[in-house]
This record gives structure tokens, sequence and C-alpha cells, in this order.
């Protein structure tokens, strides 16, 4: 440490809007400056389309934010921050895989493809690839000798697989073109050290195996048999998947001449490997064995790790994803979560919204701007005021409406991409902060059947830690989740704990430490419970959460139909 005194090591958080990056004192971990951009062309909503559940996102919107928080967060980390910077760690969200041509280069960056949304980056939450992801299902599970989902379970629409399938099937130009896929947290690393060809670009361990379903047991990828029954373009993109994953720390390769001169930064920086936004906020919370890591924002990731030796034999494929090296190198990375958690109730207020915005828009007794400010104004104050009065309504209140937070579909347990969120029991004396707690509780019971099929699967948690946005934002929604599970809450302090993770992988990639867990130890935060269970409420949650389980089975039911 003492040839590194002063470095700097920067780490890149990818989200679903914008790109933030933190820059952190090597030695110490402590964050001294940070910087976010928005991606512009995402702003606009171009190149998506809400009615068919598409979300495509271009790569400059990439580059050109990143560009700009980067040396921000730069300019903010003190004198010749970029002769001091060591090396760069990054995260993303995925699966956000891209087509790409023998060059490495994204369609969308040809001029050709440009403005065509299938040749940009097919964001997490893309759902175009529903009924591919059940043609999947059937060939990864039955049509070879090995069941190719046994480690991730039912195969989502969001996923590596799912969507290159459904694009190659409906635009013929960009399956011709393409040369493979990539991942967008694969692409960045290998973007910024220049090595952009497609049979030596890094793969990340965690994209690999929570996604394109690679496992050592099966010696990589599915097999070219059951590939090709679904499409023989498939099996060349496993031909060209290179050699392999590597973990997030690996020191991939250092910063390419044209990159750190745009940054502004010494042209030995490393870049280390990639992760998942989830996973790399489950490494910057200090996730360890026996403690759950849970992602509370639009949607929610619920993380563990464990030693390989200890998940052997179990049957879990339905309750949670497993990935070899996913989170931390050496253990099992375990991953299952809700499709829609914060977004839910941005469609409640999105909603309560709808006449608010058109009264106040067709009022001639307010000008402009003061239709402007108002309108500000309620929206900013309408969830919280609901969240006050939900306070008031008493869990034993007699004909309160239940909810299923199916709103995006079921993640986990037993993934089902056809169910839909529910409202029942609504009456002429429901209120509207009483259908936004019947809302919230849904969320906190859909949370608590992933926690469940943990604990009844043998999973151990000691702890649990929450990150995000939610969890900083409402003290109530917490104090709900700790009563309803029962078990003391930790709330992560750290604004960006996703790109502390991604330092983490940077500074374990430049040797400031031998492993993450070193670095852990010096760049997580400790922790005390914020919330602790109230056993009364408890026991009054354990009836409505017996209501919601009753309305999900019939809701199973009629979409079985």
């Amino acid at each position: 440490m003492e040839n590194n005194a002063g470095a700097i090591v920067a780490g890149a958080d990818f989200g679903s809007d914008s790109v933030r990056v933190i820059i952190v004192e090597g030695a110490s971990g402590k964050t001294v400056s940070e910087a976010s951009c928005a991606y512009p062309r995402w702003a606009k909503r171009m190149y998506c389309n809400d009615g068919i559940n598409q979300f495509r996102q271009h790569p400059l919107d990439y580059i050109e934010a990143f560009t700009a928080a980067f040396r921000s967060a730069l300019q903010g980390a003190g004198e010749h921050a970029g002769e001091r910077l060591l090396s760069i760690g990054i995260d993303t969200t995925g699966s956000t895989p891209c087509p790409i041509d023998e060059a490495g280069v994204p369609l969308a960056l040809k001029p050709e493809f440009a403005d065509n949304p299938n040749a940009m980056f097919h964001l997490w939450k893309d759902h175009t690839a529903v009924a591919e992801a059940e043609e999947i299902n059937m060939i990864f599970s039955t049509a070879d000798s090995v069941d190719y989902t046994q480690y991730q379970g039912i195969y989502s629409s969001e996923w590596f697989w799912a969507k290159i399938l459904h694009t190659i099937r409906i635009d013929e130009q960009v399956k011709q073109a393409a040369y493979t896929w990539i991942e967008h947290c694969d692409w960045f690393v290998s973007l910024l050290t220049g090595q952009t060809d497609p049979l030596a670009m890094y793969r990340s361990s965690c994209a690999a195996g929570h996604k394109a379903l690679w496992h050592s047991a099966f010696g990589g990828l599915p097999s070219e048999e059951c590939l090709r029954q679904l499409d023989p373009y498939l099996v060349l993109v496993k031909d060209r998947y290179g050699a392999g994953p590597q973990h997030a720390d690996t020191a991939i390769g250092i910063i390419s001449k044209e990159w750190a001169a745009r940054l502004g930064i010494n042209e030995q920086a490393i870049l280390s490997g990639s992760s998942f936004d989830a996973h790399a906020g489950a490494v910057g919370a200090g996730i360890q064995p026996r403690t759950l890591v849970k992602v509370a924002g639009t949607s929610t990731v619920d993380m563990m790790i464990e030693q390989p030796e200890r998940l052997a034999g179990k049957e879990m494929k339905h309750i949670c994803g497993l990935a070899e090296h996913s989170i931390i190198p050496g253990y099992v990375g375990i991953e299952a979560g809700q499709a829609a958690f914060g977004d839910i109730f941005a469609w409640y207020k999105s909603l309560l919204m709808w006449p608010v915005e058109q009264m106040i828009q067709q009022t001639d007794i307010l000008s402009e701007d003061q239709k402007r400010r108002m309108q500000e104004q309620c929206s900013e104050q309408l969830l919280y005021q609901l969240e006050k009065a939900a306070k008031e309504i008493p869990l034993a209140a007699a004909n309160q409406p239940v909810a299923l937070d199916w709103f995006n579909g079921r993640r986990y347990p037993v993934l089902n991409e056809a169910v839909k969120g529910t409202i029942a029991g609504l009456h002429l004396g429901s209120t509207a902060p009483a259908i936004y707690q019947s809302l919230l509780m849904s969320a906190i019971f859909g949370a608590k059947r992933i926690f469940d099929s943990f604990i009844e699967h043998g999973l151990h948690i000691d702890r649990i830690i929450v990150i995000g946005g939610i969890a900083k934002k409402s003290p109530y929604i917490m104090q709900m989740m700790s009563d309803v599970l029962g078990r003391p809450i930790m709330i992560s302090k750290q604004d960006q704990v996703c790109a502390k993770g991604a330092a983490i992988y940077a500074a374990v990639a430049a040797g400031l430490f031998s492993t993450i867990e070193e670095a852990q130890q010096t760049y997580c935060e400790p922790y005390e419970a914020d919330y602790a269970p109230d056993p009364e409420k408890h026991q009054a949650y354990a009836k409505r959460y017996k209501q919601y389980l009753q309305l999900a089975q019939s809701v199973e039911e009629f979409h079985r139909i």
C-alpha cells in the first residue's frame, strides 16, 4: 500500500435512468467525490414502447453519460486526480444485451442501424420476449439429457437467450448483421480497454451464470443440440462466446489511450471485471454468508452467498437463481426478487395524478408558472400524504382491500410472467389511503414469500441489509418489512452502494487488497439494526398475509383458464 500512497479508484454504476460515478481513496475506501448523468435519449423515452413492454437504450447514452459523470467526479477528487487514478470498476443493469458486429461494435453505432431499437441494448425490464421464454423453458428443460434450468429455474423473458431469439425472429437485418451479442456490463469493460474482438471480449461470471445459464456442470453454456432446436443462430452465439466468464475482481486490462485521453486519466489505469448493479450493491453493502442483502427500488433483488458444498443436492430452481462466482468469487451467488416494488407505488401515484394534472392544465385561474408549481407540489406530496394517512389505519380494521404485487408478473418463487397485479375486497367505503396501504402490504408480502422460501430450503439468515432509495425514504415501509418478516432490518447509509461495490472490484483488481472480503472490511460500513420487529404487529400482519396467499392462489388459477 505504501507504493500507492494517494491512489484513488473509481466505481461506475450504470442504472436504468443514469450512470453514477464515485471516486474513493484507495487505502480507506472513503468517497471523495461523486457525480451522475442521466441518459439523454432515455430521458425522452426514445426507442421505447410501453404498450408492448419494449425498453431499449442507445449505446451513445452510455458513452456520453459515463464520460460526463466520470469527468465531473474526477474534477471534484482533488489535485492531479487523473494521475492518481489506479483502477476503475463497473456495474450495470442486467440482463441488458446488445447485438454487435465482428469488430465488437454495437449495431446501433452503425449508421444503417442508428435508429433501430432492435439494434440497441435491450434493457433488463424489456418483456417483448415472453413467447420465446416459454419456448426456451420447454427446450432447455426437456430436450436434452441435462435440465439446463436446474440452477436458475423458469427462464425469463428479461434474460439473454430470450431477447436474442425474439429479435432475430422479428428483424432479419439485425440477425444478418449481428456477429454475436454482448451484455452491457461486459461490453463497457471491453470498450474502455479497447479489447473489442468478440472472441476475446470479457464475459462476467454474473451475467454468464444467471442469464446465459453458464455452469461448470454443463461444461459451459447449454449444448449446441439444445440451442439448435430453438434457432441455429444461437449456436453461433455460443461458439463466439469466447474463453468463458471471469470474476468481477479480475484485472482485465488497462485503459485504452483513446479513453484515457477522453476521461483525463493516466494510461496505466486498470479495468476490473464487471457485475450487475444489484450484485455490486451486495458487495458494497458488505454481504457475507448468512446475510441477506435486499435491493428495494423499482423492483427488488434478494441476494445471498453460500459455499457450494452446502447447496449440493438441494432442489432450489423454483425459489432462486444459483450462479458460480456471481457475487463473490469462491461462493455460489443466490438471487431472487420481485418484478415490481417501487413501480407499484409509482403506478398508483400516476393513476391519482392524472385527473389532478388534467384539471390544473385546464383551469384558467392560474398562470402557466402557477400551474407548473402546483403540479410539481402535488406530485411531490401525494405519496407522502397517502403514507401518512395509511399509518393511521388499524391493522385489525375490518373489510380492508387485499392486493397482489404481481403488476409486472412474478419472478420468485416460481416465475410466472402471465399473472397480474390485483386489488380485491373493494367496496364503497374503500379510501385512497386504504388502497395504498394494501399495495404496500402486497409488496412486503411478496418479499415474505421469498424470505420464507429461503428458510424452508435450509438457508440460514442472521441479518438483513436493505439498500436502495426506498430504504432511506420510507421508514413506514421498512418498519412494515421488519414486522412482517419478524427480523431486524439494517439500512445501508451509503448513497452509492452499487458504485462502492464496483470500486471494491477495482481496488482488488489493482492489488490494493487480496480479496473482496478483505476490501469489504475497509470499504463497507458497520451495521446496527435500524428497525426491530413488533411482536403484536407481526401477528396482525400474519392474518393479512393469509388473505394475500388466498388471493394469490385464486389469481393463479384464474390465469390458468
